[in-house]
């Protein structure tokens, strides 16, 4: 059975760090790209992803809303995939999602066929 469990969400000020993290079991984890999404509140999820990264070739892809702020990595001995955001804005506020694929990179979450359950990011003014 396919596990994805993400970690690391809170509240924090404008301008304050966190780290997300997502841990994978239940598949071949070097075969799979691994992506984070985010959905608002009151919105729907986005239809492009956050950060994603490829256990495959390393490639990774980030929104341009987050390029210079947020960093994605992983790390293929334990399962696990990062997404550490800095100088974070209330817009980046919503549920985090972590999402993994077989294969090649993409940026949209219609390509990921197994999803964590999510974990709330709150940034105040």
């Amino acid at each position: 059975e396919v596990q994805v469990v993400e970690s690391g969400g809170g509240s924090v000020q404008a301008g304050g760090s966190l780290r997300l993290s997502c841990v994978v079991s239940g598949l071949i984890f070097n075969d799979y790209t691994i992506g984070w999404f985010r959905q608002a509140p009151g919105k729907e999820r986005e239809r492009e992803g956050v950060s994603c990264i490829s256990n495959v070739d390393g490639r990774t892809v980030s929104a341009d809303s987050v390029k210079g702020r947020f960093t994605i990595s992983s790390d293929n001995a334990k399962r696990m995939v990062y997404l550490q955001m800095n100088n974070l804005k209330p817009e980046d506020t919503g549920i985090y999602y972590c999402a993994a694929k077989l294969g090649a990179i993409v940026n949209w979450p219609e390509g990921y066929n197994y999803w964590g359950q999510g974990t709330q990011v709150t940034v105040s003014s």
